[in-house]
């Protein structure tokens, strides 16, 4: 008698049901806060990092501090000592939706054997060069095209991506409108 190997993508997907569970039942624990802070080094070149952040409730923080170089390429005049902020975000978006992925294959015991998700975002540049003032300063729009193999149905790969597209974060920031207040002490 052969028995089924179970699905490992490595989320502990009862964990998860058990916070959704608990957070139902608190919803005033589900009110988080995410911090970064910004150094500038020098010329385009700045330092994030991300530590701590609030949520269930208390102060909590990462095991480690975590940092981000951001630079503009040595085309722009600069010294292209790190990733240009705005693949920051494609790099964000990737990562929040490929975390879904792996999520909700997961909880549909979907074993995946690799994922692989490329994404590109088109600007024109006469926008924040202030060339013209009808040009937007941002993408004119992304593009995420996903290779996935897996132990499933072409339709049941594309049905785990597009609820991990509907549950994400960092999508909802990009493809809603989000308030943000700019002060200088």
């Amino acid at each position: 008698m052969e028995t089924a190997t179970p699905v490992d993508n490595g989320v502990d997907v009862e964990a998860l049901l058990g916070a959704r569970e608990a957070l139902t039942e608190a919803p005033e624990a589900a009110q988080f806060k995410w911090r970064a802070s910004c150094k500038w080094i020098n010329g385009t070149h700045s330092r994030s990092s991300v530590k701590s952040f609030f949520g269930l409730g208390e102060e909590q923080a990462h095991r480690t501090e975590f940092t981000f170089d951001a630079d503009h390429p040595e085309v722009f005049a600069s010294e292209d000592k790190g990733a240009t902020p705005t693949e920051l975000i494609l790099a964000a978006l990737a990562s929040c939706l490929t975390a879904g992925v792996a999520s909700v294959a997961q909880h549909r015991d979907i074993q995946l054997r690799s994922v692989t998700a490329t994404l590109e975002a088109g600007m024109d540049l006469q926008g924040i060069l202030g060339i013209d003032g009808e040009v937007r300063n941002g993408f004119d729009g992304i593009n995420v095209h996903y290779d996935i193999d897996a132990d499933a149905s072409e339709e049941d790969i594309a049905a785990v991506v597009a609820q991990s597209q509907k549950r994400s974060a960092v999508y909802d920031v990009i493809t809603n409108p989000t308030n943000v207040s700019v002060s200088v002490n």
